[in-house]
């Protein structure tokens, strides 16, 4: 078990080396930005993928945590004035909170009507968002900006700096998370996704699990919130809206439900869509609808996965 622990932080190590000389392969300040957005993208992504693929919860208001993260963040910098530190471990307990107090509600429902109370509860916080004109600035979003003072010889107003920020706290929670799936928990949310009779049979506390995944789910989420926020040096009720949990799930899907590193391909994949779609056509959303059906038809284990799929039964074909 520590050798594959020392592997993987061996891999991590060398992951985070080839992020700090990307930019020297692309320089543009069009690549930096890509990768700041794909870090929060694919963390909350992955946070996601570990309620939908691992426990077995469709969660279509995900984006509450994203949005929430974004908010506690920026206006915890904007009004209180803390250190950057300071405010993302606080960001981290206040999302820790409401999920606790959101999960212990949702969980106790099945399949559509929890994916609907979690959209509900997302809902609420943009609601909420765009009624607090006074704290949250309605729905022109936060104005003033988030200040970035600097912190341990590190400034995130500089853009190389807040690059690497963002890639170190993309490998981190990847790094985390990949553990997390790994542990004796991570194969308990996976039977309880498979049987979750069987599971309480054999012992297993369900509803306990499920709320401990959810909640871990919400933290990370939130951390994706944080990073655009300083990215954006803003937060606005956009962040909080139906349509940002819509794109975890086509993340998920366009990646690979089954595949940890699924949702960080889909989110790739839908970062560089964006991007050169709208460059395209004024259809956006309709080009989106048509490519997101084609793999909802055609590649139902999403690309990382097919790609998977497909090399182990060349490898069992060989053998």
């Amino acid at each position: 078990m520590r050798s594959t622990v020392w592997l993987d932080i061996v891999i991590a190590v060398a992951a985070m080396a080839v992020l700090l000389l990307l930019p020297l392969v692309f320089p543009g300040k069009a690549f930096s930005d890509f990768m700041i957005r794909l870090s929060a993208f694919a963390i909350f992504a992955t946070s996601l993928n570990l309620l939908v693929g691992y426990t077995g919860l469709v969660s279509f208001g995900h984006g509450l945590f994203y949005g929430l993260g974004a908010y506690s963040f920026a206006l915890m910098m904007q009004k209180l004035g803390t250190s950057i530190p300071v405010a993302f471990v606080a960001t981290v307990g206040v999302s820790a909170v409401v999920a606790t107090v959101v999960g212990a509600i949702c969980i106790r429902l099945k399949e559509i009507y929890f994916s609907f109370l979690t959209l509900a509860f997302q809902m609420l916080l943009h609601s909420i968002i765009i009624a607090w004109t006074p704290l949250t600035g309605g729905d022109q979003g936060l104005t003033g900006g988030v200040p970035r003072p600097p912190f341990l010889g590190i400034r995130l107003d500089d853009p190389q700096h807040l690059y690497i920020f963002c890639c170190a706290v993309l490998v981190v929670s990847l790094f985390i998370m990949w553990h997390l799936v790994r542990s004796p928990f991570g194969y308990t949310m996976r039977m309880i996704r498979d049987n979750p009779r069987r599971a309480e049979f054999l012992g297993v506390h369900v509803w306990r699990v499920r709320l401990l995944a959810f909640v871990v789910a919400g933290v990370f989420g939130s951390v994706g919130g944080l990073l655009m926020s300083l990215f954006v040096s803003s937060a606005y009720p956009d962040f909080a809206y139906w349509t940002v949990s819509g794109e975890a799930v086509f993340m998920i899907l366009m990646g690979g439900i089954s595949v940890f590193f699924g949702p960080l391909v889909g989110a790739v994949m839908l970062l560089l869509l964006n991007d050169v779609v709208t460059r395209v056509t004024e259809h956006y959303s309709l080009m989106l609808g048509i490519i997101i059906l084609c793999f909802a038809l055609g590649l139902r284990k999403g690309l990382l996965g097919f790609v998977l799929w497909a090399w182990a039964r060349r490898r069992a074909t060989a053998n």
